[in-house]
């Protein structure tokens, strides 16, 4: 692939090691990065934290960990989770408050402006797109749970993609790697207009990661085989070419993206599709961001 102009620079932030962009009301910490469309929002709460929007112009996803109560409010509507749960929080006011400790991410369109100019590396995205939010979903605006472990087998593939959207967001919630992935079982990729969020929730992880060479040597930029723990958040700009692997046992990984990404939606991988206008007739793309293994485990 010729490359004619120097991709955006990864973002990658330790959160673990960094100071806050936040503190909650109770003193909890909230590490903020964000991309070109997304905006990630990793809290280290405890109980009675509250989690606090006072007017999102859209849907957000909240992924809460296993083991940590939380009780949902959205306008007059009100959910109670056991934890290891992706929320989808309708626009408006809205409140998380927890009554457990751990790591909460919170995923929000870069409509949250609010949380955008607070990213840790807000100074990279001042050129960043104006968002438009997606169709709302069939049903209307509401809050809406989904337990992960309803779509783990504990003995099946490795790689198990749990791919949620909501208007402007898509997340895939894999389920946690019970092993480390194999150094021959990679699938170095890129893609060509749009970022990646990786949010590490868990575990220790590398990205390898390859920026592909321009016309003018001096921009070429060296090869990283990034290191990192949770959490973190690392942002893989458009064309880089990347893969990720854990060395820990039990290590979890969210992917982020916004819009939804159509390519898979068209491959019937959206555990969620249903609930939201479908996609109108296109023609067949080559499927090169799709896995194969990930079409067979829907089958």
């Amino acid at each position: 692939m010729q490359q004619t102009t120097l991709p955006r620079a990864i973002s990658r932030q330790h959160h673990y090691k960094e100071s806050p962009q936040k503190q909650e009301a109770d003193g909890s910490p909230t590490w903020i990065t964000r991309g070109n469309t997304f905006i990630v929002a990793m809290t280290e709460v405890r109980a009675g934290t509250e989690l606090l929007r006072e007017d999102n112009r859209d849907e957000y996803m909240v992924v809460v960990p296993p083991g940590l109560p939380v009780t949902m409010q959205a306008g007059d509507q009100k959910l109670r989770s056991e934890g290891d749960a992706l929320i989808i929080v309708p626009p408006g006011p809205s409140q998380v408050r927890c009554e457990g400790s751990g790591i909460v991410a919170r995923i929000f369109s870069a409509c949250a402006h609010d949380l955008a100019g607070l990213a840790a590396n807000a100074q990279c995205y001042a050129d960043s797109e104006q968002i438009v939010p997606g169709p709302a979903p069939l049903a209307g605006y509401r809050l809406r749970q989904y337990q992960l472990a309803d779509h783990y087998k504990p003995e099946g593939n490795l790689i198990q993609p749990r791919i949620f959207r909501s208007d402007s967001l898509m997340v895939n919630a894999f389920a946690p790697f019970r092993a480390p992935r194999p150094t021959d079982d990679l699938r170095p990729h890129w893609h060509d207009d749009f970022e990646q969020g990786s949010v590490v929730m868990r575990g220790t992880w590398i990205h390898h990661l390859r920026t592909p060479w321009g016309t003018d040597l001096s921009t070429w930029r060296e090869d990283e085989h990034l290191e990192i723990g949770a959490p973190s958040v690392t942002v893989f700009p458009a064309t880089v070419i990347h893969a990720s692997r854990n060395l820990t046992p039990d290590a979890w990984l969210l992917d982020v993206f916004s819009p939804p990404r159509e390519d898979f939606l068209r491959a019937g991988l959206v555990l969620n599709a249903a609930e939201y206008p479908q996609l109108e007739e296109a023609a067949a793309s080559d499927g090169r961001d799709v896995p194969q293994a990930w079409r067979s485990q829907r089958a």
